[in-house]
């Protein structure tokens, strides 16, 4: 690497980077949600609060459902990047109560979420394409549903379609993933062998973008269902598809109030669903960090986040970034 770039790295990586704070600015948490786009964002966002607004930025590590519990009970942290809000009912009460505000759609052209198998195993068998297909043929999936990790919105949801559609009966064993990385492996894992796999996924994502995947068709998308199967305590859940999806970015009301230009800023961060793709993939392919993903992203499209910050960030940053 070259020194400037090795430096940048050092900065985007430091989560107590020591400097000067700027009267304008105060301490901001931010969340580090447990996947690797969201950490992106959080590692850029970051960066440029520190560097050009003089924040002293705290990092959080954590994932959507106890974010936001916490941000229900105490207030904190002061920004949570990367939500997917149709998985999160607790994130309606917030915003309705004035607590939260959204700040930002991070991805502009939302995400996806849904059951998938490899394209390889629907161009064999293409009645796996659609749930009945899968139920029918428990053996040709592999007989395993990978499902999302505990802790996640979509894990929410999955559980109680799981219940909807008695996946279990059907010959089809759930198997919890613990990480983000353990489902990603097993997707890898699968396509190195050309061998059955069925599961959770999402876009963006380096696996979708890297593996042909096909959506198994769990049939059309019903509100009043899915508002029900996106709640813990569903008493009866029902079949319907994931809609398509927004994906935000949030802040207190009070953190808000408290630093309205750092809100501004947060509110300009967004991507494209390409975009993060293509970063996601060079970030897998060359592996790197979360910081090192965000160095090249900053070093090479300027073009993009500049127009994100106020005048005087942006001339701070230039003598980073020149």
């Amino acid at each position: 690497m070259r020194p400037l770039t090795m430096a940048l790295v050092g900065a985007i990586a430091c989560i107590a980077y020591p400097r000067t704070v700027s009267a304008d600015c105060g301490t901001v948490s931010i969340t580090e949600m447990d996947w690797a786009s969201a950490r992106l964002v959080t590692a850029i966002s970051a960066f440029l609060m520190r560097e050009g607004y003089g924040c002293e930025v705290a990092v959080v590590p954590s994932s959507t459902v106890p974010a936001l519990v916490s941000i229900a009970e105490n207030g904190e942290p002061d920004i949570a990047t990367e939500i997917w809000p149709n998985n999160a009912a607790v994130y309606e009460d917030l915003t309705a109560s004035g607590r939260l505000l959204t700040l930002a759609t991070v991805l502009s052209d939302g995400g996806v979420e849904g059951w998938w198998i490899p394209a390889y195993l629907a161009a064999a068998h293409p009645a796996l394409t659609t749930i009945e297909g899968v139920l029918a043929n428990p053996d040709l999936v592999g007989g395993r549903f990978h499902n999302c990790a505990v802790g996640w919105g979509c894990r929410i949801f999955n559980d109680n379609l799981i219940r909807a559609l008695n996946l279990e009966d059907h010959g089809i064993d759930v198997f919890n993933h613990t990480s983000v990385e353990t489902l990603a492996t097993s997707v890898a894992a699968a396509h190195a062998d050309q061998a059955p796999w069925f599961g959770y996924y999402w876009g963006p994502s380096w696996i979708l973008g890297r593996y042909p995947m096909v959506q198994v068709d769990v049939g059309p998308y019903v509100p009043e269902i899915h508002a029900c199967n996106a709640t813990v305590d569903c008493a009866t859940p029902g079949i319907t598809s994931y809609p398509p999806s927004r994906v935000i970015t949030t802040g207190t009301a009070d953190f808000v109030e408290r630093e309205p230009e750092i809100a501004a800023l947060m509110s300009n961060i967004s991507f494209t669903n390409q975009r993060m793709s293509e970063l996601l993939s060079w970030q897998q392919a060359n592996k790197a960090s979360a910081s090192e993903t965000a160095t090249h992203y900053l070093t090479t499209y300027s073009d993009e986040w500049s127009v994100w910050l106020s005048d005087a960030a942006r001339e701070r940053l230039s003598t980073l970034l020149p």
